[in-house]
This record gives C-alpha cells, structure tokens and sequence, in this order.
C-alpha cells in the first residue's frame, strides 16, 4: 500500500529539487514541457518517473521542434546504487509510440525496450512500467530505440554508484551531437546520396580543390575506384553539446580537486576526441566496467560508448574539458573550475586528400578492403585516420621515423599511430585496457561466427555480411555456449557495434584479464575479436550504434534456443514484421529542372535493394515534344554497382521524319509507346553505362554521369546514347533545395533557370 500511494504522489506531486540527483535542466527557454521529474525512494527500491513530450528548443537562433524528458535534453540523470531495484514509471504523453532501451544493463529480456524485439512499444498515452535489479555499478546511459528519436533529444545518463563511496568526487558528462533538420529528413537525404552535409562541413574534395592541392591524381584515383569524397561523419551537425550547452560551467570544483566525470557519448552519430587542459586524463572504466587506470593524452569515445576518467584542477582557473566532434567541423567544451580560463588546443582541420590518398591503396577494385601484408590491424591500435591528422603528421610526413613497414606501402601509410603514441601525443587505444578482474570465460562449447561489416557510401546501404537484418536469419544461441564473433570492417567508415543485455570479452592481448564491454568501435580494414557467455533467454540485438547505420539494416538477433514466451509480445510474428520494417523502409527523391527551353527531371523511391523511378523531358513547343520513362528495378552486389531494371517508354516528338540510331534501327520518337528491360553499371569515374532492350527489338546503349564536383557547389553532368541524344550542364548548388542550372539537350536545346532537388 505504501508504494501504490507513493506512485500516486509521482504522478500528480511536482517533484524535488534537480540538483539532489544529478538531473540536468531544461534545454532553451523555448522547452514547452515544464513537468519535473519525481523520484524517491522506499529501501533498495529505487523509483522514477519520466514523462516523454513533445516541445520546442532553440539552439541556434532557430525554433524547432524536439522531443524531451522531464521537460529536459539530455534527459534527467537517473542515479542509483549497486543493489538497487530500478522502478521506472514511463509516461509517454507524445502523439506517437516509443521506447526506452537501457543501454549496458544486464536485465530481463522484457525490460530491455526494443519496440517489438523485447518490449512492448509505449503507445501515445500510455505509461510503461520497468522494474528490473541493478546487479552492476558503473556508468550506462538510456534512450529511444523508436526510429531517430534518439537524435531529437531522448537520451541520458543512467549512473549506478557502487556501494561504498569513493572520496573522488564525480560528475556526470553526456555528450551529443544536435541537427536542426528532421532526422527522418536526414535519413532520406543520406540515402538519397546528397552531398549537401559534405558542402556545410567544407569536405566535398572537388577537382578545383584538388587541383590547388596537388592531388589531382589522388582525386581522379579515388573516383576511378568509383568512391566518394572522404568523409569520417555522415552529418553536417548545428550543434554539439556538454549537457545541452555548447559551453558548460562547472564552478564548484577547486584548486587540487579530483574529480572522476563520468561521460556518456549519446551523440546519434558522432565520435568526440576528448582533451584537457589542466594535464593528463586517466582512464579508470569503459562502458561501466573498471580497468586498471591508463593516463593518456586524448582519447575518442564512439557513440554510445561510456568513459569513467579522473583529472584534477591544477591550480586557481577555470580548465576546459574538449570535446572535438571527429569530423572536427565545431566543438564543445566543459569548463572546471572558476577563475582565468585555461582553453584546451583546437584540433586544426583533418587534411582530407591525405585520407583520400591512404584509401586509394586501401580499396581494390571490386570495392572490399585489402589487407596490407604483414600489418595486423585491430583494437584501434593502429589508426589510419592519422594520415590526416596535423598535429601528428604535420607536413603529411611520418609521425615516427623509428616506424617500419614495407617501403611499397609507405606512400600510402605514411604517419599512421602505429601505437599508444605519435610524437609527443598518447592515445588511448583498446589494446591499453586491462580489466580489474578476471574475465576469462567458464569452459564449455564454443560457437563461431565470423561478420563481415559491409556496405557503401553512395547508396547509404550498411550490411553485415552483405545482408540487413530483415534479409538474415535470426542466429540461434544456447544458453551455456560461449560465442564467439570475428568481426572484420570491410567499410571505410568506423562502426561502433553494440551488443544488448550482455558484456563480452575484447580479446585484446591482456589475456585473462581482457576488458569486458558491450560497444566495441571497429575501424577500418580491422580484424577485432570478442566473445560472450550465453546466459540469458529471449531475442537481443547487436548493431551499429551509429543511428543511420543501425537504420539502415546492420545489425543481427541473437535468439536463445527454447526460451519462453515473451509476455510484452503476444504475436511475435507481427513484431518481427516490424522490427524488419526499419531497413526495409523507401525513401524519396526527386530533381526538378524549370530553364527557359522546358522541364526535365526525374523521381525515385528507393530501399536498400529496389527503387521505382520516373524520368521526364518536356519542351517549350510542340515541336520539342515529351519523353517519359517509369521502371522499377533492383540492385545487386555488395557495392550495388549492377542495376536491373524494366518498365514503360513513351516517347512523342512533333517531327516527320524517322532517324535511324546508331545500330542502324529506327529511333522512333515521333511517337514511341513500349515496354523496356536493361542493366545499368557503374563504371570506373562513377560513369553509368546503361544497356536496354524494348519491345520493338530495338537496342539502346547510354553512358553518362551526374553531378561532377568541380567545385564545393559546382557540378558537371554529361550524357549521350547510341540514338543520338546528347546532353551537357552545369548545377551551382545555391542551398539544399534550390539550384541555379543551365543546360544544352539535343532535344530541347540551350537553356537556363532553376533546378529544385528534394
């Protein structure tokens, strides 16, 4: 009776003061939620109450709308100690579904708060209620695992202190990455291969750049290996935040004070490097599990991975605590102390055609990842980002001349963290880390798996093994296996890949002693292993954390053999419907040309492997006529470089007389209706050669390619075909919708005005 009453009082009782618990407060003046979080606490029973809403924030002079906890992004701090019950009261008072996943926490399946995969979702109005035993301590971190909920503000931290107190005194840290844009607009927009996010951060490695940097080669290499521009980030973010400020205070640490942060990376996408201006970081846990203390220089965090470090205030000032997004576009920061600031050094812009240079002799032909000989890479002990770090290379000469690898790969490996340190600098990397306690696992019998992380850039299509979640099976577990995973990235993106409901071993040479972790971050043609002790039931999921990533299908299911039913799913096939849902998802796009000589332009709906298009030209005059195409179509391959595709031509031109193309038969324009099937390649420079077949016998061979980069906004198209249509313009890309053209088309001929992209 007692708790019943308490749980009443938390619905309709205001709250107490933020401050008693860690809990952040409101993110603007614009928040719309003014609800207080309620908490108390009856014995080992720990009680909260978080209400979802709806509101509004205005981070960069710019009202939009946001989703926040208890009124506040980040979402309040929920603090525990080790032993507590956890009795979370969830009220969702949005008008669609959600979810809260408990990230790192060793709980029941049911609890674990992936919508359909574990848990219930919580329906708009309804309240969820979690209670699960906290047999850990460390820090962990919730939030949304509905759609890109996380990147509109549902996140925060979730502390566990451990029973006997530390004389250290903590503070929490959540770090995150914020974009004005709709998240699902993001979404469509990677898929849709816009390089308008590249163009903001200032990273579209164009040919006039490269011309003025001396590597023109570099940049016709990487586009004859049919690759993109270099990029280490998918977003171009407005904000990053150190508990939802660009720039955060904490004054009441003084001279000679330790402190341990505890920082949570809850960015949907985003790595930080961490600096600190008052000396050296000490590393002492990662995701929530202590390691024996490690003192570096800097580190990164992935997304979704957790740090426990100490530092201490030297002396009287006030010491900035940085966190530099990857991509090393802005920054924030976190400032300890009161007093004259002492600001941390700004990590000076990467040096992309170094990177750019470094994947050529990376990628071979077919797209995989070659694996350089003799050069073992795993456990971030070798970064091959670094060719593009100043502070390290310099004058993209070698960080260390005491570094030995084959004089063929020097070219392309010069200045690589070969180790813990580069020149004066030391990197954390996860060959460092070494567990507290032993770790090694009980004997039993031992299943492998081997995941290759695949994918591509210019269809934003991630995969493991080639496959998304909903194209896989689920992996059947049993309870007391241990399983084992050799994962390999066979991408030239970092994945931080995340495992629910279990820690497993980082096999990292510290032998029994080998980190336990439940995010692992996987760079570039690494081989990293890990390992896990099947001691639970149900469905879990392991995926890559970045939120784009995971959206997009790479992830697998782990399914206990025999487990019982799940209370939260009564029909467990419609779930999985809508787990799979996620990457089978389309996205839209379109391109409108309105010049002075007619309107061309086109239209898709795309997935992962399908997309249904419509192209159209339109002339001014009778004269100039029409054409409209509509097919539907597949891609193939890892790299999706085949394209087949069929559907309908019509084809009217005003004109009298009948020409012949270029294989001798007649072109038909005058008025062409038919039905057509071909194949369309990418070659080499991203050049598209396309074969078709209609239903009149006739043969059609294109080539052609859109949207050269000349410049950061300047793009070339060219195009023409075997019936002798031809086409040539230029694109300044004046925002992300509105584009100045001009273009000369056999058909319609010279024009000029205006091309809408969406």
């Amino acid at each position: 009776m007692k708790i019943k009453l308490l749980v009443l009082a938390g619905l309709f009782w205001p709250g107490f003061v933020l401050a008693q618990h860690g809990m952040a407060m409101k993110a603007g003046s614009d928040m719309a939620d003014k609800k207080m979080p309620f908490y108390t606490k009856v014995g080992n029973h720990a009680i909260y109450h978080l209400y979802i809403a709806d509101t509004t924030v205005n981070f960069t002079g710019k009202t939009r709308p946001a989703m926040a906890i208890n009124g506040s992004i980040p979402a309040p701090t929920l603090t525990f100690t080790e032993g507590d019950t956890a009795e979370i009261y969830v009220h969702n008072q949005m008008m669609m579904e959600t979810s809260i996943h408990w990230h790192g926490l060793i709980l029941p399946n049911r609890y674990d708060g992936v919508s359909y995969l574990t848990t219930a979702p919580i329906k708009a109005g309804e309240t969820h209620f979690y209670k699960f035993p906290l047999v850990q301590n460390g820090t962990y971190w919730y939030h949304s695992h509905t759609m890109t909920q996380q990147q509109s503000g549902m996140y925060g931290a979730f502390v566990i202190l451990k029973k006997q107190a530390s004389p250290v005194k903590n503070y929490t840290l959540v770090l995150s990455d914020w974009v004005n844009e709709n998240p699902e607009q993001v979404q469509r927009s990677l898929h849709n291969a816009t390089d308008w996010y590249a163009i903001r951060k200032g990273s579209t490695q164009n040919y006039l750049e490269a011309i003025k940097e001396g590597h023109f080669k570099t940049k016709v290499a990487n586009e004859w290996k049919r690759m993109l521009a270099m990029d280490v980030s998918d977003v171009a973010y407005d904000r990053f935040f150190s508990n939802g400020k660009v720039e955060n205070q904490a004054p009441q640490f003084k001279a000679g004070d330790k402190l341990r942060l505890h920082i949570v990376n809850g960015g949907s996408s985003t790595y930080f490097w961490l600096k600190y201006a008052g000396g050296k970081i000490t590393v002492v846990a990662n995701d929530g599990e202590d390691v024996e203390p490690v003192e570096v220089d800097r580190l990164i965090i992935a997304s979704a991975e957790t740090y426990d470090v100490e530092v201490t205030v030297p002396k009287d000032g006030s010491y900035e605590f940085l966190a530099t997004p990857e991509d090393r576009t802005k920054y924030t920061s976190l400032w300890l102390g009161t007093g004259t600031k002492h600001a941390a050094t700004r990590l000076p812009k990467l040096k992309y055609f170094e990177g750019m240079k470094m994947m050529n002799g990376m990628m071979a032909m077919n797209g995989d990842m070659k694996e350089m000989d003799g050069m073992v890479m795993t456990n971030q002990v070798m970064d091959m980002n670094t060719v593009m770090y100043p502070e390290i290379t310099g004058d993209a000469k070698p960080a260390d001349s005491k570094k030995k690898m084959p004089p063929d790969k020097m070219d392309d490996m010069a200045g690589m963290d070969m180790g813990g340190s580069a020149g004066d600098i030391t990197t954390l990397n996860y060959g460092m880390l070494r567990s507290t306690k032993v770790t090694t696992l009980p004997a039993g019998p031992t299943k492998l798996l081997r995941f290759n992380l695949t994918g591509n850039m210019n269809r934003y299509v991630w995969t493991i093994n080639n496959k998304t979640v909903s194209e896989s099976d689920k992996i059947l577990i049993k309870q007391g296996e241990n399983v084992r995973i050799i994962l390999y990235n066979n991408t030239m993106m970092r994945h931080p890949m995340h495992l629910h409901g279990h820690y497993f071993r980082v096999l990292n040479g510290q032998g029994d002693h080998s980190p336990l972790k439940n995010t692992l971050d996987i760079m570039p043609m690494e081989r990293d292993t890990i390992e896990f002790r099947a001691t639970e039931s149900g469905d879990w999921f392991f995926h890559c954390h970045i939120l784009y990533h995971m959206m997009s299908g790479m992830g697998r299911i782990f399914s206990y053999e025999n487990s019982p039913p799940n209370p939260e799913l009564p029909d467990p096939a419609l779930a999985l419907k809508k787990i799979y849902a996620d990457d089978q998802h389309f996205y839209a796009s379109a391109k409108l040309g309105l010049e002075s000589n007619g309107s061309d332009g086109n239209a898709y709906l795309a997935n992962t492997r399908w997309k249904l298009s419509t192209l159209w030209h339109l002339g001014l005059n009778d004269k100039k006529g029409y054409e409209s195409e509509t097919m539907i179509g597949r891609y193939f391959g890892q790299m999706q470089w085949l394209y087949a595709y069929g559907g309908f031509d019509y084809h009217y031109k005003k004109e009298n007389s009948t020409e012949n193309n270029l294989f001798g038969q007649a072109s038909n324009k005058n008025n062409r209706h038919t039905v057509v099937a071909g194949l369309a390649y990418t070659l080499p420079m991203l050049f598209v050669a396309d074969a078709r077949i209609d239903g009149n016998g006739k043969l059609r061979f294109q080539l052609g390619r859109d949207d050269i980069p000349l410049t950061s906004r300047l793009r070339f198209t060219i195009m023409a075909n075997t019936d002798k249509e031809y086409a040539a313009g230029f694109r300044y890309i004046a925002t992300k919708y509105f584009s100045i053209s001009s273009h000369y088309d056999s058909d319609m001929g010279l024009g000029a005005g205006l091309t809408l992209s969406y």
